[in-house]
């Protein structure tokens, strides 16, 4: 018996959104490695311990810093935040002032905390939109928006700002839709006497950038590459039964991937996922600590409520009860924390924008000082935040951009794996996609071996930004700004796209005005003959369209007669009773074989579907009369072998 193709694969950017959930509560009682990662999980566990020797790439940036503004171009987690402290450091020998901005609260809080230890509280200060600390210190840490608002109000002022460098981590948000503009801004007005140093995950343009900066900052530039990331990375696949494998193979997706994904398991085995089960299935095989990547703040806390205590050393849970109560007395207010006894017990958090700032503050500290197992975050952590763990954990290849949701990019998928493998803690760094609604495995497998995408300019004209502007600025001035922007520089290198169709068309139309036989002399007429040749093209296309469909249409009708079983789009096994005309359309009267027949007022309560939304027809016909008796006729359709179709 054929079934025909009845498994069909929708459109990459919608077909995740029509998944069932395919997590059951219990998914595995042990898990079981794939004998092809054996070696792989071999290497699992903490290098001998060496002393730190540099990367060319760093040192190659602490040399040029001197001379150059310098963008470093790494990979997430090769030590970019060592080459800043380095310059710090070197600044403060010789009594200059140095500005860390990031994109992140939460990464400006542990910026600021790693370098209070580094170089002592009362040389370091923070400005966040949630703490102030210190303003006027030697070191400052805040965000980006912060550091821009200074550049306006140093402006309006008319006086310098006050430090020599400025540290822009995370510069690739460049290209960020909804932030992207700031750091254009930061970069246009930010003096051209202050050393510059961008850090950046791998980005494609790098030298783009880096030429925009040399024609509007008027200062030498160098771009420090590095494509090699500290700890490798392995991507592996998590399988209901708890088989862990690895996600790819040379040729793409792996066949036992592919064969699941192809398979009914993928839409029946799962039913709920618990992230309780899953820690403890990493657990199992020491793939712990583990950053969760979920889409909302919500789901990071819902998350919590699936884990419960674990079995820990005494010690172990003795210093982080002793640590979590240290902190707590010096902010009593978090004392309260519906989220306290789970950090506590479970030994996980929950990490994202919507939760109090020194929490996140304890739940960042605690992660890295080893005592949590996992944490649940959105993209707060892929952005930077610096505490990597063993494994990233994804949930799903999309994400809400603040519109709609798109699907993940490389540069985005990146910097989540990036967080993979601890330099100095970890041989090696594991990625683990977990199958469901959301997730489009094909696709994380593709963007893992892309290249980023390139960064373009975000900037656009907004009633507080022309404010701000005319403030400090006189018309004649804004306008010189605009113009120096990284937006006016890759149009005047790329040139604009719409002139360039624009030069495409009108160099058409040239060529193909000579063969017409309208008068050309009459620039009216010319362009009704256009439009009304557009129409005609528009009109014959569609004709064509249904003409086509007509013809499946009746074609596919001819062969429904009474008994045929065929797949609908919503991937549902029906079987045709009768087939009729309506307005124009065929439909059939047909019934989903995994719901009860039932009879309403004498007749069949059967579902109209329009032969458009079949998907296939099965090679499976039973003799099927619909006035045959009820108990007859439901007796036929359970003998139908639905497992087998």
């Amino acid at each position: 018996m054929s079934t025909g193709n009845i498994h069909h694969r929708s459109s990459r950017a919608t077909r995740h959104r029509r998944r069932r959930s395919p997590f059951k509560r219990s998914f595995c009682e042990k898990p079981r490695v794939d004998p092809q990662l054996r070696r792989t999980f071999d290497k699992i566990g903490v290098p001998e311990p060496t002393p730190f020797c540099p990367d060319p790439f760093q040192l190659e940036s602490l040399e040029k810093i001197e001379e150059y503004d310098v963008l470093v171009s790494a990979p997430t987690g090769s030590g970019k935040t060592w080459i800043a402290a380095q310059a710090i450091s070197r600044n403060l020998s010789k009594g200059l002032k140095s500005w860390y901005a990031s994109p992140l609260k939460a990464l400006s809080n542990a910026i600021y905390q790693e370098f209070c230890e580094n170089f002592g509280t009362d040389l370091c200060g923070i400005l966040t939109g949630d703490r102030k600390e210190n303003p006027n210190a030697s070191v400052v840490v805040g965000t980006t928006e912060i550091l821009r608002n200074q550049l306006y109000d140093a402006m309006h002022e008319g006086v310098s700002l006050s430090t020599d460098l400025v540290i822009l981590d995370e510069a690739h948000y460049l290209s960020d839709p909804e932030r992207g503009v700031v750091w254009e801004e930061v970069l246009i007005y930010l003096p051209s006497r202050v050393r510059l140093l961008l850090l950046s995950a791998t980005i494609s343009n790098a030298e783009e950038i880096a030429a925009w900066l040399v024609e509007n900052r008027k200062t030498k530039t160098w771009v420090v590459r590095s494509e090699e990331r500290p700890v490798p990375l392995e991507m592996l696949f998590l399988f209901p039964d708890g088989l862990i494998s690895p996600l790819t193979s040379r040729k793409g997706l792996s066949p036992k991937v592919k064969r699941f994904l192809l398979s009914d398991q993928e839409w029946n085995s799962f039913r709920r996922l618990d992230f309780g089960e899953i820690i403890a299935c990493l657990r199992e095989v020491d793939l712990l600590p583990a950053i969760f990547f979920l889409k909302s703040r919500m789901d990071c806390d819902r998350a919590l409520l699936t884990c419960h205590r674990v079995d820990r050393p005494e010690d172990v849970r003795e210093r982080l009860g002793s640590e979590v109560r240290e902190f707590l007395r010096k902010y009593p207010h978090l004392e309260g924390h519906r989220q306290k006894n789970v950090l506590l017990d479970a030994a996980v958090g929950s990490h994202h924008a919507g939760q109090l700032p020194y929490w996140k503050v304890l739940v960042e500290k605690m992660m890295v000082r080893g005592y949590l197992e996992a944490i649940f975050s959105t993209s707060t952590v892929a952005a930077g935040v610096n505490f990597p763990a063993r494994t990233v954990v994804l949930v799903q290849s999309d994400r809400f951009d603040g519109r709609e949701f798109s699907n993940l990019t490389a540069t985005e998928l990146h910097q989540m794996t990036g967080r993979a493998g601890r330099r100095g803690k970890d041989n090696i760094g594991f990625a683990l996609v977990i199958p469901g609604p959301h997730q489009d495995p094909q696709l994380i497998a593709e963007l893992k071996d892309s290249p980023p995408e390139p960064l373009m300019s975000q900037i656009h004209i907004n009633f507080s930004m022309s404010l701000n502007l005319l403030l400090s600025h006189t018309p004649g001035e804004v306008k010189d700004l605009l113009n120096r922007s990284f937006a006016a520089h890759q149009e005047l290198e790329r040139g604009s796209p719409f002139q360039a169709r624009w030069n495409e068309l009108h160099a058409g139309l040239k060529r193909l005005l000579p063969e017409g036989k309208c008068d050309t002399s009459d620039p009216i007429e010319v362009l009704e003959n256009i439009l009304q040749k557009s129409r005609l093209r528009k009109r014959a296309k569609r004709l064509a369209r249904e003409v086509r469909e007509e013809k499946r249409q009746k074609a596919l009708a001819e062969h429904l007669g009474p008994g045929t079983l065929f797949v609908h789009k919503n991937r549902q096994v029906y079987v045709t009773f009768r087939v009729f005309s309506e307005k124009g359309r065929w439909v059939c009267a047909a019934h989903n074989l995994r719901r009860t027949l039932r009879l309403k007022r004498g007749e069949w309560r059967l579902k109209t579907v329009d032969v458009r939304h079949i998907r296939n027809l099965l090679d499976f016909r039973v003799e099927l009369h619909e006035e045959d008796p009820p108990e007859r006729l439901k007796t036929l359709l359970a003998t139908i072998p639905l497992d087998g179709l």
